[in-house]
Parts: structure tokens; sequence; C-alpha cells
């Protein structure tokens, strides 16, 4: 088993107004049976969708939509960027071994810290040793057993799991639902007098730091990346909401974030950031949600749930969105 103190990680103790958006008529022949799951290839032909994810991570998406049939239409929402300082980040790497406990919230976190972690073995600033699974904390030598000094892992959805397990790792805990109420419950009890380092983005709920610290753990929460607005994709995205043969009949949402960036896109004038953007008819649009915190801002944000996933991923987005739309907007024969 890779570990990351050698390895103390793993080691754990315990639109236009007037514009319609029908769905096309032979989507309604392409649903056989809704029971069934093999009733959904191709369902969503016809169907157009936009997908507002990061430009290097839409893939995913678009690709399971296209197996369906769909029309994918990809403007990034948001843009990952390094943060303008790695300071306190460094800092966090550099002493991981006195970290009881490391919280990962998404793929980004993982990447950016990996990434960090392979720019300063190269320097030598930081103990790295080499190893199949990129660069690796030392151990420590204090660490004489598990029980004594392992760090664990804390994982939110299996795709940030999937990360981490890529790169060498074990992940302990990974929540039943993929948000950050649900870390705090898995973790709760488990924290009191530990010390815990949260990886994340520059802009963030504090649920997990905020309810963490209530149970007694001294949590150090750093910056590995920030998301900003893409400012090419504003044009692209009224152009295509303004567009009768381009105009999507469904808006997918992955992230509290993608909806922010997505109404400030449009153009909002909103009051108190809130309100739903004015000037562009989104009338006849399905807004799809990956989950419940993303589903909040878009009440927030004055903009309807249409669709939202049982199962907070990207697997279970494309399920809803696939069985709502057979079960519900099937044009009447």
């Amino acid at each position: 088993m890779l570990r990351l103190s050698d390895a103390r990680i793993n080691a754990c103790p315990d639109t236009n107004s007037g514009l319609r958006n029908d769905l096309p008529d032979r989507f309604a022949r392409n649903f056989v049976n809704k029971n069934n799951n093999s009733s959904l290839d191709r369902l969503l032909t016809g169907v157009r969708l936009l997908v507002g994810r990061a430009r290097h991570q839409a893939g995913a998406l678009s690709a399971e939509l296209r197996k369906l049939g769909a029309d994918v239409i990809e403007i990034p929402f948001i843009e990952i960027r390094k943060p303008r300082s790695f300071r306190a980040l460094d800092s966090a790497l550099k002493n991981l071994s006195g970290y009881d406990w490391l919280i990962l919230t998404s793929v980004n976190g993982v990447e950016a810290m990996w990434e960090r972690m392979g720019m300063k073995s190269r320097s030598d600033t930081f103990p790295w040793k080499s190893g199949a699974s990129g660069p690796r904390p030392r151990a420590k030598k204090d660490s004489s057993s598990a029980a004594e000094g392992g760090i664990c892992i804390a994982a939110i959805g299996p795709a940030t799991k999937k990360a981490i397990e890529q790169r060498g790792l074990n992940v302990d805990v990974v929540p039943k639902e993929y948000v950050a109420e649900s870390v705090v419950r898995s973790l709760r009890g488990k924290v009191k007098g530990k010390r815990v380092l949260l990886v994340r983005a520059k802009v963030a709920r504090d649920v997990i730091p905020h309810e963490l610290r209530r149970a007694g753990a001294h949590v150090d929460v750093v910056e590995a990346y920030e998301t900003v607005v893409p400012e090419s994709s504003r044009r692209k995205l009224q152009a295509v909401l303004k567009n009768p043969k381009r105009r999507p009949h469904v808006v997918t949402f992955t992230s509290s974030s993608t909806v922010r960036n997505f109404v400030e896109l449009l153009g909002s004038d909103r009051t108190g950031g809130r309100g739903r953007p004015p000037h562009i008819d989104l009338e006849g649009i399905r807004m799809a949600s990956i989950g419940p915190v993303t589903s909040a801002t878009l009440r927030e944000f004055g903009l309807p749930v249409d669709i939202k996933a049982k199962e907070f991923t990207i697997p279970g987005l494309v399920k809803a969105i696939a069985r709502s739309l057979a079960e519900k907007q099937i044009p009447n024969a």
C-alpha cells in the first residue's frame, strides 16, 4: 500500500421574447420503457444540452450526454486558476505530517495539491521523495505505528476519491451524500483534538471548518485554486440563448459556482447579488442540478430546479436528465 508519509496518509487510526423551446417530437419516440435502463440509449437524440463545466472538465459530462444522442453545447461558466499566493498551501504541505486528517472536496483540489507537490519536490524545498504515483512526503521517524501517526483522508464524492486513488493512496472516508454536511456527519465523532487540513477553492462554503471546529478539531483551511468567470463565454452564451436553432432545451449546473457565473455571464444587474437575470428570456429552458447545494443556489437567483440528481455525481446528473425528460416532457400523442 502506497503511503504519503511513507505514507502517514492512509495509516488511519480507525433569451428573446416569443422564442419557444419545445423538445423535438422524435424525442418521444426514443423512449421505449422508462423502467428499463437500456431504454436510455439514444434517448436524448435531438435534445440540445448546455454544459457549463470548466473547459478541461466538460468532456466527461459531454461524452455521457452524447452517448444518449444529445446535441451538446459547451460554454464554460467557470475557469480554474492558480491562487494568487501559494504561501498557505506550501506551509501546510511542508508540515503535512503534523495533521491527522486531510479533506479534499473536489478533483480540482486534488490536482492542484499534487501539482504543487511536484513543483516543490523538484526544488527540494519540501522533503518529498519520488514514487510511481508521484512525489510523496518521507515518513516521520517517530511514526512507529498506524495507531500513533497516521493521516486519514476524507473525500467528497467518487470522482474525488478516484483522483486520490490514482495517485496511489487510499481514501478512508467518503460520505454517503456528496455534500459538506455529510462530511461533517461522517467526521464529527472522529476529530476532537485532531488537526485537520482542508484543501479547497478560494471561495467555498464554510460548513466543514465551522462544524468541525465546533466538534473540537483544529482546522486549517488552505486555498489551492480559485474559480473565475471566463469573460470569453459572455457573448457566446448570450448569442446561443437568443438563437432559436441553438437555444438549449436543458442547462446543466454542477456546482454553485456554475450557477453564480451563469447569472453573471447573462449580465444581471442583481440587487444584493440575487434575483433572476433580466433581459434574457429563459422560458422553456430546463435547469438541471447535480445536488442540493447547487439547487439552493439556483433558487436564490430565482431560477427553477426542473431536474435534480438523486446521486450527486456526473452519472447521476445524466441519469436524472434522461429520466426526467422521458417521464415528464414527452409531448402528448
